[in-house]
């Protein structure tokens, strides 16, 4: 009777430890399920997120990651603002729009350093500045950053939109390789790879040069989440960036973990995306991911002299640096 008792009260002792040990357990430890929203279809703009999944990183931080993709019908900001998902990608210069609607939206990281997007002509056309954009038909994707920074490119350049005929348009480039169109807005690691391969030479007019600045992709999440789960967005931000710096360190392998996201990739296209994006991403020595205040006040400005925002916005709170790495 007494071994029974003795082998019950050891089997006690050893459920109560276990329980102890559990509940014990670090963060690091657990596996928590966590939704990211990229800002659009899948493809080598996100292969630094794809290269945290694949090879683990995310899981090394005790993560469970989903990367779903954005677009039009799924838009980052209001997915991430819903509580649908936990965290997003967005072009930062909507998120200081967002803040400005009330949704307490963060930046935690920034992708692009440097935008991708430009207007681009065929070179056979002989436009590679906006000062020659008189007379011409040029391409206007309305609505959005890409028109904010069409616009601003405009002011630099003191050309007035009366000089020029806009277009509006979309996405497929068939207008610009047809000649309906002369110049056309988008992006670096995109469009104008497409032209090219369909055979085009292209000239790109990088908005840079008329000293328009912003910031593109940026990782973003909820003032709430900020609060509630520090350590979790210190987590999620430290496997994306070191996915990131990885992904240019084994393009192949990058490119390789990309194609599983989308069937109908092609695999040339997005290594090229791919290096086309390195220098967007790392434009100088400072980390991955890293903001600078002046870009940020530089996009503020930006978006409120052109009247994108109405109302004053506190730019120190649209973004956040302690949860970024310091070292390289």
């Amino acid at each position: 009777m007494l071994n029974k008792l003795s082998w019950l009260f050891f089997i006690l002792l050893l459920l109560l430890f276990s329980l102890q040990t559990g509940c014990s357990k670090k963060p690091e430890d657990a596996s928590e399920k966590i939704n990211i929203r990229l800002k659009w279809l899948h493809q080598a703009q996100f292969a630094g997120f794809y290269y945290a999944k694949e090879s683990g990183l995310y899981a090394k931080k005790g993560l469970d990651v989903t990367l779903h993709p954005g677009g039009i019908d799924f838009p980052a900001i209001q997915m991430v603002a819903s509580g649908s998902d936990h965290f997003g990608v967005t072009a930062a210069d909507q998120i200081l729009i967002a803040r400005e609607k009330g949704i307490p939206v963060v930046a935690i990281a920034v992708i692009y350093r440097k935008s991708p997007f430009v207007l681009f002509s065929l070179e056979k056309t002989g436009i590679s500045s906006v000062v020659q954009f008189r007379g011409k038909k040029i391409g206007v994707k309305l609505g959005g950053n890409e028109e904010l920074t069409y616009r601003a490119m405009l002011r630099k350049a003191n050309i007035s939109p009366n000089e020029l005929t806009e277009v509006p348009v979309k996405f497929d480039i068939s207008p610009l390789l047809t000649g309906q169109v002369d110049v056309w807005p988008g992006y670096s690691i995109n469009e104008p790879i497409t032209a090219i391969e369909k055979g085009h030479t292209v000239t790109l007019i990088w908005p840079s040069d008329y000293g328009v600045n912003l910031y593109a992709d940026a990782l973003f999440t909820t003032e709430e989440m900020l609060r509630t789960n520090p350590d979790m967005v210190k987590r999620v931000v430290a496997a994306t960036l070191e996915g990131w710096k990885f992904a240019f360190e084994n393009r192949d392998k990058a490119v390789e973990y990309t194609l599983r996201y989308g069937g109908l990739l092609n695999e040339k296209h997005e290594r090229t995306m791919l290096d086309a994006s390195y220098s967007l991403v790392v434009p100088d020595e400072k980390h991955i991911g890293w903001m600078d205040k002046d870009v940020w006040d530089g996009m503020y400005l930006l978006l409120r002299n052109s009247g994108f925002l109405k109302k004053d916005v506190d730019v120190s709170q649209a973004f956040r640096i302690d949860f970024i790495p310091r070292s390289r």
